[in-house]
């Protein structure tokens, strides 16, 4: 409850500083850029969406933070494709790549993971108990694959990272894969241990979706990269998590962890702040990964089927 209530809280302050209908413009403004073929990128105040046209209409994949978001980019998408929103993805359940999903039509078919279901029934089922109807309705465990307007769509689970649950989108004929945030494009990432997440097994999980075959990448955040993008991330990956293994096998406390981590691949990372709720900086993930490898956070317990 604490995550929505702290969204809620954000709205209002922000609001009372600048006025509604600054806040509204802030929200609202989104930007489209064509990737490649016909993929393209909505960025705005929230994860990156990409929509892809189809000879039937719109596939979306992430709503970002609020319903009125996912109005204007369901109006957006249709417009690009010409036609319908066919089918959502979520990613994963963060608030800013999911909570615009009421936005689109009711029982509108959204496709995740089943953990990403089951986090968002755990971890934020304060704000789904009002919107049921906009939570995912299809869901799977390792693959997904769907023809949709004569375009191939594959989603996979490639493993633990950002959350336990992220899925990777893969717009297999336009060779163009949306990570979700499995990659932090020049970013601090957020690292949700108690929602499954892991440093160390982030590592493999992009080796996995090094596999796939493509060209271009959609990150969760910041610019559209490529391959050579996901391999750098990586690589800082690698350094963090030997920062907190380092920690934990000589017994450093979280302070003298933080006071002689040495990292190198993020000289050019930018911070992201989310006002009242956290800034993923360079302290952020020293953090996260030192709370791993220490085994300071427990991830929350997910039903049985899942697992």
């Amino acid at each position: 409850m604490a995550r929505s209530l702290g969204i809620i809280a954000t709205i209002a302050v922000v609001a009372a500083g600048i006025g509604a209908i600054a806040v509204h413009d802030q929200v609202t403004s989104l930007e489209v850029e064509a990737v490649s073929g016909d993929v393209y990128v909505i960025f705005g105040l929230g994860g990156n969406v990409a929509v892809l046209k189809t000879a039937t209409g719109a596939v979306v994949v992430d709503t970002m933070s609020f319903r009125i978001q996912g109005e204007r980019i369901r109006e957006l998408a249709e417009k690009i494709a010409g036609g319908p929103t066919q089918a959502i993805f979520n990613s994963h359940y963060h608030f800013d790549h999911s909570h615009g999903n009421p936005g689109f039509a009711a029982h509108a078919r959204i496709i995740s993971t089943d953990r990403t279901l089951d986090y968002m029934r755990i971890l934020d089922a304060d704000y789904w108990s009002g919107f049921e109807d906009s939570m995912p309705n299809e869901t799977f465990s390792d693959e997904y694959e769907v023809v949709i307007g004569a375009k191939t769509i594959r989603a996979i689970h490639p493993g633990r990272g950002h959350t336990g649950g992220d899925l990777v989108v893969h717009f297999v004929d336009d060779r163009v894969i949306h990570t979700g945030d499995l990659f932090f494009n020049h970013r601090y990432p957020n690292i949700d241990l108690v929602g499954g997440g892991s440093v160390k097994a982030w590592i493999e999980t992009l080796d996995r979706i090094l596999e796939l075959d493509f060209d271009r990448v959609i990150p969760g955040h910041g610019a559209v990269s490529d391959r050579q993008g996901i391999i750098g991330f990586q690589e800082f990956l690698r350094e963090l998590w030997q920062v907190g293994e380092n920690a934990a096998q000589q017994g450093l406390s979280l302070d003298q962890t933080l006071a002689s981590a040495q990292l190198g691949k993020d000289e050019d990372y930018a911070e992201i702040k989310i006002p009242f709720l956290l800034t993923l900086d360079r302290d952020f993930v020293i953090q996260r990964a030192w709370e791993e490898a220490t085994g300071a956070v427990v991830p929350v317990e997910l039903p049985q089927a899942a697992e």
